[in-house]
């Protein structure tokens, strides 16, 4: 016998690093042809690792488990590294995508995500803990990821920008600090 147990609904294994993922939303598209309708399904699936690196990708097939599969792998191609300062962002940060806006917001710890359910899945998987966004305009799943991971990767780190806008390096800003 051996001492296997099943994982429990929910609980995902972020000991080891693994990649996490979340479907955010599935669609079902029906093409009207000669015959009848032609029924396909698309599959929004957000995937990250939970310390700093998340991926979207957008899956299109005949079924429900293909949409997701393909979606996965194609997240999984598109991975990018998130700048995150402890639990939360360095700065405030505004993108844009399509009709969609989203303003991201560093948050003071113990505050959570206050985001919609497609901003939060991004942020869930990235490994951001505290944060408040605000989406405006649109509110288009797709649209709005896409927007959520635009406003990711627009993140500087404050003391590089420091450095750059002076023409420093970082180790020289670090040292005016420090005086």
């Amino acid at each position: 016998m051996t001492n296997w147990q099943p994982q429990q609904f929910g609980q995902d294994s972020e000991a080891d690093g693994a990649l996490r993922e979340k479907v955010v939303k599935i669609s079902r598209v029906a093409k009207v042809v000669k015959g009848g309708r032609h029924l396909r399904f698309n599959a929004l699936v957000v995937v990250g690792d939970g310390q700093g690196r998340v991926g979207i990708g957008l899956g299109k097939a005949v079924s429900v488990p293909d949409a997701v599969r393909k979606g996965r792998t194609i997240a999984q191609r598109n991975l990018e590294t998130v700048l995150l300062e402890g639990t939360t962002i360095p700065h405030a940060v505004i993108a844009k995508h399509g009709a969609s806006i989203i303003l991201v917001k560093p948050a003071p710890a113990g505050t959570g995500i206050i985001a919609g359910s497609s901003a939060r899945a991004v942020l869930e998987q990235a490994g951001v803990k505290d944060v408040v966004t605000k989406s405006l305009k649109s509110q288009n799943p797709v649209n709005v990821v896409q927007a959520t991971m635009k406003a990711l990767l627009a993140l500087r780190d404050p003391k590089e920008e420091l450095a750059r806008r002076k023409g420093l390096s970082k180790a020289d800003v670090q040292e005016d600090e420090a005086k």
